[in-house]
C-alpha cells in the first residue's frame, strides 16, 4: 500500500514543484537519504538559514519524493532552502528507526559547521510528532537545539487519549477516526516500546529547553487536543509557544491545495515565525 500511494503521488508532486519553481535533488547528510528542495531564489535574510522537514503518513506513508509536498511548499512560499529526511518507516524499521535517523541528520549538520540557532525543525502529523520527539533526543544528549519548531498537528500521543480524538470523531473528514487505522499505525510504529513512552509519543515528555514553536491545527482536526495539549505543555515549562487554528478544517486539510487562500495565510504565518525566530 505504501508503494503504491508513493507511485501515484511522486508524479503529481513532480508537477507541483515545476509549478512552484522548486528543484529537488537526492543526497545522503549522516547516511540517512534526504532530498534536498531549493527555491528559484532565497532571500538575502534567509541564504544561511535550513529548515529539516519530517513527513507526515502516520509512520507508514510519505517516504521518497511522495513525502516532499509539504517541504516543496515551504521552499515555494518561504523560500528556504529545505531538506526533507526520508526515514525508516516500519513494519521493517519500527521506533526508534524514525527517530535515529532524524538524529543522525541532525549530527551530521552540525558537525559539518551549521550554527543551530539557524535551523528550524518542521514537520506535519506524524512528521509534527517525530519533530519534538528528535528534539527530546537530543536534550537527553546534550546536544544544541535548532532556532525554531513548527509543529503542524502533530501526531504528539500515539495512545489516542485526547478529548478531540472522541469529540471530532467522525467530523474530521481526512483521518475520521482514530480506530480502523490510526491505532494499527500507532502500534506498527512503536514496536516492542510502551505508546506513552515520550520518544513515540513526545507529548509525554519533559519539554522545557526546546526551542521557540508554533503548532498549527483546524477546529474539526481529530489530532486538535495534541496540539493544543503540547502548547500548554510547552509555555507551562517556559517555552515559546504559538497556536495557530484554521475554522473548519479538518488533519492537515489546508495542505491540500497549494493555492488556496488558507494554505498561503498558514505559509506566511510560518514564515513571519521563523523571521522572528532564526538567527541570520
Amino acid at each position: 500500500m505504501a508503494r503504491d500511494r508513493a507511485t501515484a503521488a511522486e508524479p503529481r508532486f513532480a508537477d507541483l514543484r515545476t509549478a512552484l519553481g522548486v528543484t529537488m535533488e537526492e543526497s545522503r547528510i549522516g547516511g540517512v537519504p534526504v532530498l534536498i528542495l531549493t527555491p528559484k531564489a532565497i532571500p538575502k535574510g534567509q541564504a544561511g538559514q535550513t529548515v529539516l522537514n519530517f513527513h507526515g503518513g502516520g509512520y507508514v506513508y510519505g517516504s521518497g519524493a511522495a513525502g516532499t509536498y509539504e517541504a516543496a511548499l515551504m521552499a515555494a512560499y518561504g523560500g528556504y532552502r529545505v531538506i526533507a529526511v526520508n526515514y525508516r518507516v516500519p513494519p521493517y524499521a519500527p521506533y526508534p528507526a524514525a527517530v535515529d535517523d532524524a538524529e543522525a541528520v541532525w549530527r551530521a549538520l552540525i558537525k559539518d559547521g551549521a550554527d543551530p540557532a539557524t535551523i528550524a525543525v518542521t514537520g506535519t502529523s506524524a512528521g509534527g510528532g517525530l519533530a519534538p520527539a528528535m528534539l527530546l533526543r537530543l536534550k537527553d544528549g546534550g546536544l544544541p537545539q535548532p532556532g525554531a519548531l513548527i509543529a503542524n498537528t502533530p501526531w504528539a500521543d500515539l495512545t489516542g487519549s485526547g478529548d478531540s480524538y472522541r469529540a471530532n470523531e467522525w467530523l474530521d473528514n481526512v483521518v475520521v477516526s482514530y480506530n480502523g487505522y490510526l491505532d494499527d499505525a500507532a502500534r506498527l510504529y512503536a514496536g516492542a516500546a510502551d505508546l506513552a513512552d515520550p520518544g513515540v509519543s513526545p507529548l509525554f515528555g519533559d519539554l522545557a529547553g526546546l526551542p521557540p514553536t508554533l503548532l498549527i491545527s483546524g477546529t474539526r482536526d481529530l489530532f486538535l487536543s495534541d496540539s493544543v495539549r503540547v502548547q500548554r505543555k510547552l509555555r507551562q515549562a517556559g517555552v515559546v509557544a504559538d497556536l495557530q487554528l484554521f475554522e473548519g478544517f479538518s488533519h492537515a486539510q489546508y495542505l491540500f491545495d497549494p493555492v488556496a487562500p488558507e494554505t498561503v495565510e498558514m505559509f506566511g504565518e510560518i514564515t513571519a515565525f521563523l523571521d522572528a525566530q532564526l538567527g541570520s
